[in-house]
């Protein structure tokens, strides 16, 4: 979904919790991670992905780039949840034109929407491993409403949306970039404040992507219902070492039942993996959002699905502009940057 000419572009995650921007340049080093910034948004204003106060969040755009002295306006955003179905499916072997004359009625099939009410795009993956008569195509529906919803929001803050991508994609453009290309099977795993986004890569193709309303903000609702205080004062127990409001060992029972939650519904995951590809196996799981940062939550995973789990370091093949960045800072944020990464070095007319 293009709509914007240059090709310079700043990555913008807008997330329920904070919303983060990225400069990538192409330079002689390759390239060079020019500028990363976040600032925070108050719960609410941002739902599952719906956009509650638009003022609040443009205000809050508009803030960062100024405090950031970014001054690109062409803007590369990424949109998930529940508003957008990412499908792998196998089609008769056709053209790509001949794809665009039926995509609508293929689509029809595996889109749970009205088909008027979504913007549509797809993938030609190449020859389908069950079907030499067939190909595999990977489709993308997105509901309009949201879509134009997120347009508008960057016009609001006196920006121009360029490129629309999907989180899932965008994990696996940040991963692909920065780790060896390999054959082994991979799970890429976002968990942000109130979304976690899974992608499971068989070798270099997506098999399965899914967006689940699970994420580090029912963490603070917990704490919030057992201290009775507000979801920010949640926010501050939750990150710092001790309260007075909740002993150290409730606070531990509150996370462990959450993160239970969050190892069973990737469990499932991995389970519907294994069912499709009974012969494969998952030999790494990579983690990114405020999730990962969880300690325990990566020991029971690791556990729960007898997998390695890794921390993602979404900086790691760029250079760094060493006059704007501090190393300590990205390496402190670097879970959080994956997706936000993953859309700034999108470029108009790529796939």
């Amino acid at each position: 979904m293009f709509f914007g000419k240059k090709p310079h572009l700043i990555g913008l995650d807008i997330g329920s919790r904070s919303i983060k921007a990225a400069e990538v340049a192409e330079t002689k080093k390759g390239r060079t991670l020019k500028n990363f910034s976040t600032i925070d948004i108050e719960p609410g204003i941002i739902e599952e992905g719906a956009i509650k106060d638009p003022e609040a969040v443009s205000a809050a755009i508009r803030e960062l780039f100024k405090a950031s002295k970014l001054k690109e306006q062409n803007v590369a955003i990424s949109v998930g949840g529940y508003s957008v179905i990412v499908k792998k499916i196998n089609v008769k072997t056709m053209t790509e034109d001949e794809l665009h004359e039926t995509i609508h009625f293929e689509a029809e099939q595996y889109i749970p929407f009205d088909i008027s009410d979504v913007n549509l795009d797809f993938q030609i993956l190449g020859e389908s491993e069950q079907n030499p008569n067939q190909m595999s195509v990977i489709l993308v529906a997105a509901k309009k409403e949201m879509v134009n919803e997120y347009v508008s929001l960057i016009q609001m803050a006196g920006l121009n949306a360029c490129i629309i991508d999907v989180d899932a994609f965008a994990l696996q453009n940040i991963f692909e970039f920065n780790y060896a290309p390999e054959e082994e099977n991979v799970a890429l795993i976002d968990i942000g404040a109130s979304k976690t986004s899974l992608n499971l890569l068989k070798g270099n193709s997506s098999v399965f992507m899914r967006d689940v309303s699970l994420g580090c903000g029912q963490i603070n609702e917990k704490i919030s219902s057992f201290v009775d205080c507000s979801l920010a004062e949640a926010e501050e127990i939750k990150l710092s070492e001790q309260s007075d409001k909740v002993s150290a060992e409730d606070l531990k029972g509150i996370v462990s039942s959450v993160v239970t939650d969050w190892c069973s519904e990737i469990k499932r995951a991995l389970d519907f993996f294994y069912s499709s590809y009974p012969e494969d196996q998952i030999k790494r799981i990579i983690l990114s959002g405020g999730g990962a940062n969880i300690k325990e939550f990566r020991k029971l995973l690791a556990e729960e699905t007898a997998t390695a789990v890794e921390i993602i370091n979404p900086f790691g093949n760029f250079s760094v502009d060493n006059s704007r960045l501090d190393h300590s800072y990205l390496e402190q944020i670097a879970p959080q940057a994956a997706i936000c990464m993953g859309i700034a070095i999108r470029k108009i007319g790529d796939k």
